[in-house]
């Protein structure tokens, strides 16, 4: 593993659940998890091979680290990059034509609850997939797309989406504390108003939304004021497709 910075330290913590054993290579990292080999310098394995490189650096910094380690991958192995913008293109170049599947995860893989795109690239067999697959999973949700155009879309909806959901809730938290509840207070109810609706919502045999929020909407109610409020001219439905294209369309720029 190439980098172990917030996201790459995030995933480590779950990809530790399985069999492989990992060599972390980081000069910045003091300590490393228990069952990992750290390292501060790719000299210090220069003569081991592995059957996968992870990618976990800055995106700018592919271009001078990667070539350094495209002899360290052993015959039929593979790479995974997680480094943002990178193409699978790019990131196979530098490791010498090596299959590359790449993936974009988000950062609630750090509590076991993220979402993660994944894509292979020409070249990678069906048990690597597979392999990056389960890997992905242990950290929340693997949606394996056909195409890194697809990846961008992901990046759009889940790579960044948290900032959204984030910003959410502190609009939704000020307003809660402009109606006379401090800020304890005014989190509590808005964030455990959150997480009770998301687990509903989750319920194997849910209806769809919007069942679920005609189920609590009385004509005439207080929901049903709010609601009016809220979306009544569609502008939260409009504002929310323009998030996630302005966010798509600098994800296709940055490739």
């Amino acid at each position: 593993m190439i980098g172990c910075g917030k996201m790459g330290g995030a995933l480590l913590d779950h990809w530790m659940q399985g069999d492989e054993q990992f060599t972390i290579v980081d000069p910045m990292l003091d300590t490393a998890p228990e069952k990992a080999r750290l390292v501060s310098s790719r000299e210090s394995i220069a003569d081991e091979r592995f059957d996968v490189v992870i990618v976990a650096i800055k995106p700018q910094m592919v271009d001078d680290i990667l070539p350094d380690y495209a002899a360290m991958l052993a015959p039929g192995g593979y790479v995974i990059s997680i480094a943002a913008g990178c193409s699978i293109d790019r990131m196979s170049k530098l490791m010498n034509g090596a299959p590359v599947i790449r993936v974009m995860p988000n950062l609630p893989a750090a509590v076991g609850k993220g979402v993660s795109g994944v894509c292979a690239g020409p070249g990678a067999e069906s048990s690597q997939l597979t392999h990056a697959e389960e890997m992905m999973r242990r950290a929340g949700t693997a949606i394996t797309v056909d195409s890194e155009d697809r990846i961008d879309r992901v990046t759009a909806i889940a790579g960044s989406g948290p900032g959204y959901v984030f910003e959410i809730m502190r609009a939704y938290i000020a307003a809660a504390m402009e109606l006379g509840f401090d800020e304890n207070e005014a989190r509590a109810m808005v964030l455990g108003t959150i997480e009770g609706a998301t687990a509903m919502a989750l319920e194997p045999d849910a209806p769809a939304l919007e069942e679920l929020r005609n189920s609590v909407t009385s004509k005439g109610g207080t929901t049903a004021a709010g609601l009016e409020a809220l979306n009544g001219d569609a502008q939260i439905s409009h504002r929310l497709r323009e998030t996630l294209e302005a966010a798509y369309n600098r994800a296709v720029e940055l490739r």
